[in-house]
């Protein structure tokens, strides 16, 4: 096995994402920064946090095959949401689930962190997604 996740006892819990991740490949992916927008720049979802989180992580999931990678190796996954706040949380985690099982993203996630930005490159992208993966 490339990747294993795991969340030692002791941490906090429950949280919808492992707290550590240990690799032992040697190919290191990275995939910047999706968005909810198709492969011709057409928005998917306008103003639809739960929406965008599941568009953002199904092109994460294509950046990850065309790399051979799946999201089974992702090491961390970092989402930026925009104007976020704690309530936000109920809309953001049902675009995860929306998503999970079609893209193969387990559940509990990867290690994750989510940061609130005031602003993204474009006043609709409320969500960006970045994974890092590792392969043998």
């Amino acid at each position: 096995m490339t990747v294993q996740h795991f969340s030692p006892e002791g941490m906090l819990r429950p949280v919808p994402y492992h707290h550590v991740a240990v690799g032992t490949g040697t190919t290191h992916v990275h995939v910047s920064g999706q968005v909810a927008r198709q492969a011709d720049g057409t928005p998917v979802a306008p103003g639809d946090l739960a929406g965008q989180v599941a568009q953002a992580l199904r092109n994460t999931a294509v950046g990850l095959e065309g790399a051979g990678a799946s999201f089974a190796d992702v090491l961390r996954l970092t989402f930026y949401v925009t104007r976020w706040s704690p309530e936000k949380i109920g809309d953001f985690m049902s675009g995860v689930e929306a998503v999970a099982e079609e893209i193969g993203l387990g559940v509990p996630m990867p290690p994750a962190s989510l940061i609130g930005v005031e602003y993204l490159f474009e006043p609709d992208v409320l969500v960006e997604v970045e994974a890092t993966a590792l392969l043998d």
